[in-house]
């Protein structure tokens, strides 16, 4: 089973710009996690601090209890161990074939035989559809089957937690699709804990157990993917939407002004609402259940009463109909929302 991260009030700051402040988090061992905001919000800066590639200011970032801020260099190197990154662009040698680009971390971090590596890196690669395409060069091919090299490439040291960074950038709607069944493809298959950075909507909808959101340097929401999903957070609303009415700008946030003057228009009247809420994507036929499925009902159940109501419901709505009896109704405890909507300050300045 995949390792539980925890993050601690994490802080980073580049000169006088503040990426994020005080975020704190749990990624649940073995689950499929999102994290989403705007272009510009740190999303990948918030990736690579967990594996230690960007060092953050002040705050934890524990892994299988060690601190990745604080720890050794050399205690930092074995923790890295247990993470595969899959990067933006596949991050792939392009002196190299595919084989080779997947064959490198096991060439350069084991003592493995030939023989051994070529046994794990064809099993990946026809684990992520890359059969029988290794001699080819990342020049020769896709974006899309590039990004699927470099998803191949993190899983050959067998990792218990797995980053992707924006893994749907340059690709069309279908290949977005299909990657987005293979991640859920491969959680079944290794029970891996995975972080998802992403700005994809479609994905945020179909894949995550638990989806976060980044905006203006805080954490908006962390938690169940209902809660994200049913919420009526003005910014939540305005990104899942993609609306040109909200908070969010162009290139940077809105003034007051600017907001108190969209809600004069027909287009600031809009009813703002969230879109029905779609099913999560289940395993490929043949393949096994997703073990995190049990794992997260009954953390979610166990925490039912303090998540807002619209996703008290939602959560309810989705249980097997032998768990929803007794449940059909919110619980009567008051309502706590996992994180409060941050206020809004005024602006700081493929295949």
């Amino acid at each position: 089973m995949g390792i539980e991260v925890v993050v601690e009030g994490l802080t980073k700051s580049f000169g006088r710009h503040v990426v994020w402040n005080d975020v704190s988090l749990t990624l649940p061992a073995g689950e499929v996690s999102a994290m989403l905001g705007p272009s510009g919000t740190g999303k990948t800066v918030f990736l690579k601090s967990l594996v230690g590639l960007v060092r953050p200011d002040s705050g934890r970032v524990v892994v299988d209890g060690v601190d990745t801020v604080s720890c050794p260099e050399r205690e930092l190197y074995e923790v890295r161990k247990l993470f595969g990154v899959m990067f933006q662009d596949g991050a792939l040698f392009g002196s190299l074939n595919l084989y080779d680009n997947i064959a490198f971390p096991l060439r350069e971090h084991t003592k493995y035989s030939e023989s051994e590596i070529r046994r794990i890196v064809l099993e990946k690669m026809d684990m992520v559809g890359l059969a029988d395409e290794g001699r080819k060069f990342p020049g020769e091919i896709s974006g899309g089957m590039r990004k699927r090299a470099g998803l191949a490439r993190a899983l050959v040291l067998d990792p218990q937690i797995i980053l992707c960074d924006e893994p749907d950038s340059g690709l069309d709607p279908v290949r977005t699709a299909y990657l987005s069944q293979l991640l859920i493809d491969l959680n079944a298959e290794i029970d891996a804990t995975i972080l998802i950075v992403t700005h994809d909507i479609q994905i945020a909808r179909t894949v995550p157990d638990n989806i976060g959101m980044l905006f203006r340097g805080n954490l908006v929401t962390f938690g169940p993917r209902e809660v994200l999903l049913t919420s009526d957070n003005p910014v939540i609303t305005q990104f899942v939407n993609g609306r040109r009415a909200g908070p969010i700008g162009m290139s940077e946030e809105k003034d007051a002004a600017t907001l108190a003057l969209e809600q004069g228009t027909p287009a600031g009247q809009a009813p703002v609402s969230q879109p029905e809420l779609v099913p999560q994507l289940v395993p490929s036929p043949g393949l096994p259940e997703r073990m995190a499925v049990r794992r997260r009902t009954d953390r979610v159940i166990s925490m039912l009463h303090t998540l807002p109501e619209p996703a008290q419901r939602a959560i309810v709505d989705s249980l097997p109909e032998r768990e929803r009896q007794g449940r059909e109704s919110p619980p009567s405890q008051p309502a706590q929302p996992q994180a409060a909507p941050p206020t809004l300050p005024a602006p700081r300045r493929g295949d």
